[in-house]
């Protein structure tokens, strides 16, 4: 069996190809970047209807694999960005009435998660997934990922980014503030919120602009090397202890032997080193997802499609696992779903 997957939930759309055996044939994808301010919806989509067909031509010509080929058609339904999700959407509904084969809507969430036990060999982790929208601490119980603590507010990766248009960093800032961070040497104090395996970031991030805005200050609104390299080093610091801290209390209390990293955010060095240590410390196993399938891309959303198609998920049953917006104004079933919440999610194929 051969699947094609398209991801669309936010800065990128992307094409994967997977066969059953879980081999990515393919991953292309195209990404919205900006050189201020962040992501802007409608610009996102512009972006990717320009270059949905573009990306879909390079996955099959680099994979050797033809349309007729192809057995099964997934699609990231959500959570996601509503208008973004819709591209993927119509190009996924396009493709499975073209060729007459099955769709199946994937949560974007699990589609991280699986991706990352396939590559680890990982069986029963649990999953530190870390993303622009979404960051969740997540274990699989009573047959679903179950969140065992969650950003209360942000999720890590838009904090970064929010952080990074403090300083002028463009969009994604996460790589950027990830190098700036390596030349930081001094520790500046922030907020640190954590209450259980529960965190947030807001405070953090105003706590962070108020020292920025005190540097420019004495600086005639110029920020100066060694500020920029250690308010990034600070921030860095701050934020990924927190995670790691909650991640520590989520094995302690389930009694988990695997650590998975995964999401966009997970190829972050900084945050790779401090959890590794704590797995370390705890003698437990830790793994990272490839950083080719950190960020978002059409090969998990492909790989999550096997997945459920294997366990005869089918899309009406699949699309009632959370209310559908907007489901008068498209095609039974595959309606997008913005707030698909990872534990509404009954993953059967997990055994």
């Amino acid at each position: 069996m051969i699947c094609l997957g398209i991801e669309s939930t936010a800065h990128t759309f992307g094409v994967g190809i997977v066969d059953e055996r879980g081999r990515v044939l393919v991953n292309e994808r195209a990404t919205f970047t900006t050189e201020s301010g962040g992501i802007r919806p409608y610009k996102a989509f512009e972006h990717h209807v320009l270059f949905a067909e573009f990306v879909l031509k390079n996955a099959l010509q680099n994979s050797g694999v033809k349309l007729s080929d192809i057995d099964l058609i997934a699609f990231a339904q959500g959570p996601g960005l509503g208008l973004t999700l819709r591209s993927g959407a119509v190009m996924a509904r396009t493709l499975s009435k073209l060729l007459k084969k099955q769709l199946i809507g994937v949560n974007h969430c699990i589609a991280h998660v699986e991706i990352g036990k396939q590559t680890s060999g990982f069986k029963d982790p649990i999953t530190l997934y870390v993303s622009g929208a979404n960051t969740q601490i997540l274990a699989f119980a009573a047959g679903r990922y179950r969140v065992f603590g969650e950003t209360l507010d942000t999720g890590v990766g838009n904090f970064l980014d929010n952080f990074g248009r403090l300083l002028g960093l463009g969009f994604p800032a996460g790589p950027k503030i990830d190098e700036l961070a390596k030349l930081g040497k001094n520790y500046i104090p922030l907020n640190y919120t954590i209450k259980g395996m529960d965190f947030s970031f807001s405070g953090i991030l105003t706590n962070a602009e108020k020292k920025i805005k005190d540097e420019r200050e004495k600086n005639n609104g110029k920020i100066s090397d060694t500020f920029l390299h250690d308010i990034c080093y600070s921030v860095q610091e701050t934020v990924f202890a927190i995670l790691t801290e909650a991640t520590e209390r989520a094995i302690a209390h389930v009694n988990k032997k695997e650590i998975l990293l995964t999401g966009g955010v997970a190829a972050n060095s900084r945050l790779q080193v401090m959890l590794a240590s704590m797995a370390k410390d705890r003698g437990v196993k830790f793994k990272v997802v490839p950083r080719e399938l950190a960020g978002d891309n059409g090969a998990m959303i492909a790989y999550a499609g096997i997945l459920a198609h294997k366990a005869k998920v089918t899309q009406s049953k699949q699309s009632l696992a959370a209310p559908r917006r907007f489901a008068a104004l498209e095609t039974k079933d595959t309606a997008i779903i913005q707030d698909w919440r990872t534990d509404q999610v009954n993953a059967v194929w997990v055994k």
